[in-house]
């Protein structure tokens, strides 16, 4: 079974890969993820004002284009001083999409007077799942499924870390594995392996939500 994860970014399809082989096992083996990107399919508009929205936006557009299951997510930084921004723009804050190095940049300097102890944040995550009728010959509807996941912590003054991506490098999470980094210091979400960051990330408790769907529908 193909399902088309709907974006254009290599590193959430790893992500999501190893989620599902963690979760599914042998399983996992009889799905096919590609990306939208990999298709050629544009990125959609989107227009929704919460993550749900965009998330199904996402699914139900790469869904109508290749007539396949479609898994997107929508994604964000709630920082609580900046009384719930950058929210749904957090992909592009600074102005450009998906450019990473500018976002944390713009963000630090926004916070940079508010002291440590104020510095609460969190990841929240939409996944949604889409799934086509495959019947030309009735008029039933796509089945749509949508999942949570949220992750707490807070935003340091320098970033850490070279995994992961968007605002990994600068976000510290309150569940935090055993060990710490070389300076004696809590990790990152870029600090982490794949492994400590899925088993705690907002993405990860969202997919492994879904992924029981997953299970009873495309296996």
């Amino acid at each position: 079974m193909t399902l088309v994860v709907a974006t254009h970014n290599e590193g959430k399809l790893v992500e999501i890969q190893r989620i599902l082989a963690d979760d599914l096992g042998p399983d996992a083996s009889h799905i096919q993820l590609v990306t939208a990107g990999s298709l050629g399919l544009p990125d959609p508009v989107e227009t929704g004002v919460t993550f749900e929205e965009n998330a199904l936006l996402k699914a139900r557009d790469v869904a109508s284009r290749t007539n396949l299951p479609a898994l997107a997510d929508d994604s964000g930084l709630i920082v609580d001083v900046l009384g719930g921004a950058p929210g749904i723009l957090s992909a592009r804050w600074a102005g450009v999409h998906g450019h990473d190095n500018a976002n944390n940049a713009l963000l630090l300097a926004q916070i940079e007077d508010i002291p440590d102890g104020k510095r609460g944040a969190r990841f929240v995550c939409a996944s949604a799942l889409v799934i086509p009728s495959q019947d030309s010959q009735t008029a039933e509807a796509s089945a749509e499924f949508v999942r949570f996941g949220e992750m707490k912590g807070s935003i340091i003054r320098k970033a850490r870390g070279e995994h992961g991506f968007g605002y990994d490098p600068i976000f510290v999470p309150d569940d935090q594995p055993e060990r710490v980094d070389e300076d004696g210091r809590p990790l990152t979400s870029a600090q982490m392996n794949s492994s400590e960051k899925n088993a705690i990330s907002h993405r990860g408790k969202a997919i492994k939500a879904i992924t029981e769907v997953i299970s009873q529908h495309l296996l």
